[in-house]
Parts: C-alpha cells; structure tokens; sequence
C-alpha cells in the first residue's frame, strides 16, 4: 500500500483502508480498522481490537486502544470505536473498554483531543467537544455533545458532562456537570450560562434567556430546596426544551450516588437502593407539585 511508510509494523488480520496514510514507526495491532482518508503521522500506536472511522488525523505517540487500566480487567475480548473526522495530538490515550462498563470506550465525531489527555475505560464522548491539554477522564465517564473540558481537569469516574458546558482548567469534578453550565474550581461548583456555545450551536435568543433565567433560579435562590425550584422552573419553561433538559440532567444527579447518575449503574447496594427511592419520590414531587409563586 502506497500510504503504509515501510517502518510500520502492521497485524496481518489489520484493515487499513487504500486512502489512509500511516506514517514511520506505527504499529497497528490485530484486529484493528483504520478507515478512509485518516492519517497517522508517525509512531501511533493502535493495540488492538479498534476501529478508526473516516478523515481522522493522529499526531506522534498517541496510543489508542490499550488495555485497560483496571484491576478487575481479565483480559476479556473489548473494543475501542474512533468515529470521523477528530484531530487527537500528542501522546493521546484512548483504552478498550471492560466488561463491566458494556465492553467498549466509544469516542464520537469532529473532537479535538488534545496533548497527553488520557481517556479511560468504557467512556463515552460524543461529537464535537474539545478536551484540552491533560485532561484526566477515570473510567465510565460520559461526555456529551459540544462539550468543553480546561486543560488537567480531572474527571471522577462515572461522571457525565453535559452538553454545552464548559469545565474550567485543573478543575476537580466528582459530580455531573449540568448541560449549558460552565463548571469551575476545585471542588468544582456551577458559575454561569455558557452562552456562547449555546450560540453556536444554534440555540435562539429566547431560549438562552430562559436557561439563564433557569440558572439564576436553580443556582442563586439559596432560599428554597432544590425540588421546589425544579418544579417552578418547569412549571414556566415546560416548553423549552434546553431547560427540560438542564432539570432533567440536576434530577438524574440527584437520584444517582454521590451526585453521579451513572454510578447507580454499578451499586446494587442498600445505599444505591436507598438513593432510587429517593430519586423516585423526588421525581412524583416534581410532576404533582403546585410550585409557589415567585
């Protein structure tokens, strides 16, 4: 194959498309799909049991598809998914999935990943997000559309970052990051609309007014319990379908462990029972309760 440099060392059972490029010093594992027109610069390494989608651009030492770095790993068949069209720089790391977390670490389309960041384990991103130099994802972590993470911001496992939001540099999320919020500090707490990436993503003015208004509700008036402003929220912004979203996304954390919804997908203990039955009765409050007037 013409785009194969002659130093790259490539499994036999490897399928590199004819229009991919695959520079000096690679070495691509067994089982591995490399799709059309992506290119590795020189000295990626692809371990194995990986499909690399379209147009894909990978810079020197990154190195997709490891094992995973977790203990209760027994070397079970998993995978590694790589959609179209994403720039990841620089001593990039991308594992496999586990059989605990659905067996495959799924990276969507259009992201820039940038130098060093490392992506665990059985995580999920989506489209178009932009994870800065030295992000830490743990394991199982979510990463929604048009997401945003600052450079060395550490990632609890089971953690979801919602759409749109923004996470501050070297900030420490132990909990979700609602959709549209812009995230900050160490522990991390909520500071503000990321209206600009609502903005460009389409969202029209009337509904960027109201998830601010939303935020100013949920956020600053310290005066009531949650659940109450949940239900006043959506008692006026129903119809608005960000700020469905955005209550929906604070429900979920709340009925998940530790402010994580996705943990309650691994705890089958008294206290993740506990926290169900919680999240159920909250979830009654909020759709039988006359919320107070503002």
């Amino acid at each position: 194959m013409s785009g194969v440099h002659p130093t790259a060392i490539i499994d036999p059972s490897a399928q590199v498309h004819e229009t991919a490029e695959v520079g000096p010093y690679c070495t691509i594992g067994p089982e591995v799909e490399i799709g059309e027109y992506s290119v590795l610069i020189n000295h990626v390494c692809v371990q194995g049991w990986t499909k690399i989608g379209k147009g894909n651009l990978i810079y020197p030492f990154a190195v997709i598809g490891a094992d995973p770095q977790d203990r209760k790993f027994a070397g079970e068949h998993a995978i590694c998914e790589i959609g179209d069209n994403n720039c990841i720089r620089e001593h990039v790391t991308i594992h496999r999935g586990t059989a605990n977390g659905g067996s495959v670490t799924r990276v969507g389309s259009d992201n820039l990943i940038m130098v060093a960041s490392h992506i665990a384990h059985d995580c999920i991103v989506g489209n178009e997000t932009i994870i800065a130099n030295q992000v830490m994802l743990a394991g199982h972590v979510h990463i929604h559309n048009g997401a945003s993470i600052g450079g060395g911001a550490g990632i609890h496992h089971f953690a979801t970052i919602g759409s749109c939001s923004f996470v501050g540099g070297l900030a420490r999320i132990a909990k979700d990051v609602p959709p549209f919020m812009i995230v900050e500090g160490s522990p991390a707490e909520v500071r503000a609309v990321n209206t600009i990436a609502m903005v460009r993503r389409g969202f029209s003015s009337e509904e960027v007014d109201a998830v601010k208004n939303a935020y100013r509700r949920l956020y600053r008036d310290n005066g009531k319990p949650m659940q109450e402003r949940l239900a006043g929220v959506l008692a006026e912004y129903g119809e608005v379908k960000p700020v469905v979203q955005l209550c929906e996304s604070i429900t979920a954390s709340i009925n998940g462990v530790h402010g994580r919804a996705l943990e309650l997908s691994r705890h089958d203990d008294k206290r993740a029972v506990d926290n169900m039955a919680a999240g159920a009765a909250l979830t009654h409050h909020l759709q039988t309760k006359t919320p107070t007037s503002e």
